[in-house]
């Protein structure tokens, strides 16, 4: 028989916040979107790798630390796009390394509008370190044996693996973009030798728009739902960005008193016309701000800026993202 292990299980933290970050943790989320929509494969018109790297929670053993790389470029010769993204994840005992491919096919609505259609296909491992985990049973003698006095629970490295689907959709015109995503279509288990881990499925809404207050000044809204139907995080974010280079902002991370996580400040610009970096400060407002000291994150953006291969680019694609 085997038993269902959550992340609540492996840090002894609030179990609605842990349980409703199974899929990673982004601030920038509005400067990297293909991490969490497939549909946006394509969209920054031209070949486009972005790195992330977040260490969540600083101070507190155990801490959410993702690493992230995704590319993606249009496909002009068959109206389409395609990408590829990698992740790591580590957390308390757990560790989760995923793998995924994307096809787009790209339509155009109307004179100025793009929706784009993603699908993603790959394959997660996700490991369990008994030697990390300590349970009220848990005995270690002097030579450093683990014993947890539990069946299942074994003191060594265990792992399994399994494939994952994820869809987006995503539409873009001048000013206004707004994308729907589902990960972990699948909803399968990866069985490990006598647990089980269950892949819940996620879901996400995005919009965000672009106001111009000048020729050189613009302001920039954007919102990110996740959920997983049972419970529902919202990132409010405004950023200000000058001459299409330097870019400031903020985020609300949280609706109501229960969902309520941090404040998170940000800001970024561009290196030289093909590279762009970013950090952002979570400042937390949670419970957790009493043993943590913030979150980090940084990014950094890579784009070729020209078209590639052949075929026939789309007329204009407007892109009102944040860097």
């Amino acid at each position: 028989m085997k038993i269902r292990l959550t992340t609540c299980f492996l840090l002894v933290l609030a179990a609605q916040i842990l349980m409703a970050q199974q899929p990673a943790q982004y601030s920038l989320y509005s400067a990297n979107k293909y991490a969490f929509n497939p549909g946006y494969a394509g969209l920054d018109n031209s070949l486009s790798m972005t790195g992330v790297y977040r260490s969540q929670w600083g101070g507190l053993p155990g801490n959410p630390v993702t690493q992230n790389f995704n590319a993606h470029m249009p496909l002009y010769i068959v109206g389409g796009a395609a990408g590829v993204a990698i992740e790591n994840e580590t957390l308390g005992s757990w560790r989760q390394t995923s793998f995924s491919a994307t096809y787009a096919k790209q339509l155009f609505i109307g004179k100025t509008g793009l929706l784009s259609l993603g699908l993603s296909g790959g394959w997660v491992q996700r490991q369990l370190d008994g030697s990390k985990v300590r349970t009220p049973n848990t005995e270690v003698d002097d030579l450093g044996n683990i014993n947890h006095n539990d069946n299942y629970l074994g003191s060594s490295l265990e792992g399994g693996t399994g494939y994952t689907a994820h869809f987006g959709a995503f539409y873009q015109d001048e000013k206004f973009e707004v994308g729907v995503s589902a990960v972990n279509l699948l909803g399968n288990t990866l069985n490990l030798s006598k647990l089980e881990f269950e892949q819940e499925r996620n879901y996400f809404l995005y919009i965000g728009y672009q106001i111009d207050l000048s020729n050189k000044l613009s302001a920039n809204p954007s919102f990110l739902l996740k959920t997983d139907v049972h419970q529902t995080q919202i990132d409010f974010s405004v950023s200000a960005q000058y001459n299409e280079n330097i870019f400031v902002g903020a985020s609300l991370r949280g609706y109501n008193p229960n969902s309520l996580d941090a404040v998170v400040l940000m800001g970024g610009f561009k290196l030289n016309e093909k590279i762009s970096v970013a950090y952002a400060y979570d400042l937390g407002l949670s419970n957790l701000k009493t043993i943590s000291t913030g979150s980090h994150e940084v990014l950094v953006n890579y784009n070729l800026g020209k078209p590639i291969g052949k075929g026939r680019p789309p007329a204009i694609i407007y892109n009102p993202r944040s860097l």
